[in-house]
């Protein structure tokens, strides 16, 4: 699936409901930038694993900025600086995976960067917080 996925409603249906991405036998990550629906502070996150059960990543990270009217071509070269909202959290299979405590101490952002360590399937992803214009 595509990670736009990750905002449809509900829990996935499926696999092909969210966003998996190929085996990676180079170094790196996959990762995908989202824009938030409103500026804010965020106070939750959710990382939901549905279906995803031998294809879970290992670890997912989030990165997060405030830009205004930023285009595309400019966030996905900077967007490897953003600094981190959410350092990488072990993930498991089919499961929603809940984050409070370990949201970084940050100002208001109106993007986020999701790393998927190295590779694999997330479902959903829901943050709530405060709206901060």
């Amino acid at each position: 699936g595509h990670p736009r996925n990750l905002i449809n409603p509900g829990r996935g249906i499926n696999m092909g409901d969210g966003w998996e991405t190929k085996r990676r036998r180079a170094p790196g990550f996959d990762w995908c930038i989202l824009a938030l629906g409103q500026t804010g502070a965020i106070e939750k996150i959710d990382i939901d694993t549905a279906h995803f059960k031998g294809n879970f990543p290992a670890q997912v990270s989030i990165q997060a900025v405030y830009v205004k009217d930023a285009t595309d071509p400019q966030l996905i070269p900077q967007s490897m600086f953003w600094p981190f909202l959410l350092e990488a959290q072990d993930m498991q299979m089919d499961h929603i995976h809940s984050f409070v405590n370990e949201i970084l101490q940050h100002e208001k952002i109106s993007h986020i960067r999701i790393n998927m360590i190295p590779d694999g399937g997330i479902s959903r992803i829901r943050l709530w917080g405060k709206t901060k214009s």
